[in-house]
């Protein structure tokens, strides 16, 4: 892998790589919110303040910053019309507000791809690695989601694990020159059953196989929470992998405090162990409307209080 070409061609852009967990943690723009900032870097998702701040998706990025968020999260961003993309690229870097992941590549839930080894679908995913590059320039962002998607149930787990490296590896080609990180995000098998990449230590391993820093870990707390449990243990030994985290609380997927996990604790480990990088709110609101939405700031407070 073309590492010195990576570090170069990162330090030379606007989302410069800097050192932190994984050695990955891009520095922050200078952030022009009028809302204390958080301090962890939270990223909400669209319509996430629809009621408080409309349904133009401008004006939420507005709220957003006047709350104190310093960065957004967009899983369909790359869907999004170009026009769209820039101008939201834009208002980001007027605010000072980071761009976090978008899903990179199409995922597939119910029958194998990059697990048969096959090579059409190898291309198919790199054609959507490519066509992510130039989303991830208009937007400045540094990372995006990949899910390798289903399990094939007719070969070997060590069979399947070697055609997902070899894809990534691939894949890592294509993003170091342009300093991006795809990161791989092992999903629960309540919400996902039959997916092949489901653990934290199974994301380790590949991770350190295809052995590139443009392959790293997405560690959604509540996907590990119902699929393993342990979280602080077990973000301790995937730690040198870990380049973006995501919340929801269990049960019901919502704003931390809502359910069992002791996000307080959580947040003030990755915190100390001094994580300089996004966490993505990937949830919803547990309460409608205006209110429900001040809820969610209110938590948001409470548990980065720490």
């Amino acid at each position: 892998m073309k590492r010195r070409t990576f570090i170069q061609n990162s330090l030379m852009t606007s989302a410069t790589v800097a050192s932190g967990i994984g050695g990955l943690s891009a520095a922050s723009p200078a952030f022009m919110g009028s809302g204390t900032p958080f301090r962890l870097n939270y990223a909400p998702h669209e319509n996430m303040f629809k009621e408080s701040a409309g349904p133009d998706i401008l004006d939420q990025l507005r709220f957003m910053a006047d709350q104190g968020f310093r960065s957004f999260e967009d899983n369909g961003m790359k869907g999004r019309d170009v026009d769209l993309q820039k101008k939201m690229g834009d208002l980001m870097a007027k605010l000072g507000m980071q761009m976090g992941v978008f899903v990179a590549n199409k995922i597939y839930w119910t029958e194998p791809n990059l697990t048969t080894g096959k090579e059409d679908l190898r291309e198919e995913f790199l054609q959507n690695i490519r066509e992510s590059v130039e989303v991830a320039k208009r937007v400045n962002a540094t990372w995006m989601t990949v899910v390798p998607g289903y399990v094939d149930m007719r070969q070997d787990i060590g069979y399947q694990t070697a055609h997902v490296t070899e894809s990534l590896k691939r894949a890592a080609e294509i993003l170091e020159p342009h300093g991006l990180v795809m990161v791989l995000e092992p999903l629960n098998f309540r919400d996902h059953p039959g997916l092949f990449l489901n653990k934290s230590s199974q994301a380790f391993e590949i991770c350190k196989a295809v052995g590139s820093p443009a392959c790293k870990i997405l560690y959604d707390i509540y996907h590990m929470q119902i699929h393993e449990g342990n979280l602080i243990p077990n973000i301790e030994k995937s730690w040198d992998e870990i380049a973006y985290f995501q919340i929801g609380d269990n049960p019901g997927r919502k704003e931390p405090t809502t359910g069992e996990i002791n996000y307080k604790n959580v947040f003030k480990f990755i915190h100390e162990r001094g994580y300089a990088g996004i966490m993505g709110m990937e949830h919803g609101n547990s309460r409608p409307g205006k209110d429900g939405e001040m809820a969610v700031i209110k938590a948001y407070r409470e548990v980065d209080n720490f």
